[in-house]
């Protein structure tokens, strides 16, 4: 059933979301820039399409359903250089925080996409298998496989002894 959303809801939906929006951006391109972009695109889009949300509770994970559209538009769009440039280069979109946390950052910035969404899908936006499954197009089972082999990675390398991971 749907039901009209006003200017008013559609305001606080932006001022409620956008830092959500933004780190979730971020976490997927690793460009501030680019991330600025695509929030600025999902909203656009939300905006003219506003009258079809069916289900005002569900608004985030529209937002986000739209946000990776989004990035697949833009890379279609764009033929993106690709560097190889050294993740301690990257500018972190928040405050400085101590050194375990930055190379936990970098970790799951180097998962594949396929790994590091779900998962900050899940530790960032808090959501469970089941609409992670549906925001992603996939089914649960497949998120939960993701999920663990994303955390599967990431304890490999942290449980690394330290002395291998401590340039010489």
């Amino acid at each position: 059933m749907l039901f009209k959303l006003g200017s008013a809801q559609f305001d606080q939906t932006v001022r409620a979301y956008s830092a959500d929006l933004y780190r979730y951006a971020w976490w997927l391109c690793r460009d501030r820039f680019t991330a600025e972009e695509l929030v600025q695109e999902t909203f656009a889009r939300a905006w003219k399409n506003w009258d079809s949300l069916a289900d005002l509770g569900a608004v985030k994970a529209w937002l986000i359903t739209i946000l990776r559209n989004e990035r697949a538009r833009l890379y279609e769009r764009k033929r993106l250089d690709i560097s190889d440039d050294d993740p301690q280069d990257l500018e972190l979109p928040s405050h400085e925080r101590p050194g375990d946390h930055l190379e936990l950052e970098q970790l799951v910035g180097e998962l594949p996409p396929a790994y590091r969404e779900p998962l900050v899908l899940q530790v960032l936006g808090g959501y469970d298998c089941r609409e992670i499954a549906e925001m992603l197009g996939t089914t649960e089972g497949a998120v939960m496989t993701r999920l663990t082999r994303a955390r599967q990675a990431l304890r490999a390398h942290l449980s690394e002894p330290a002395k291998a991971r401590v340039a010489p």
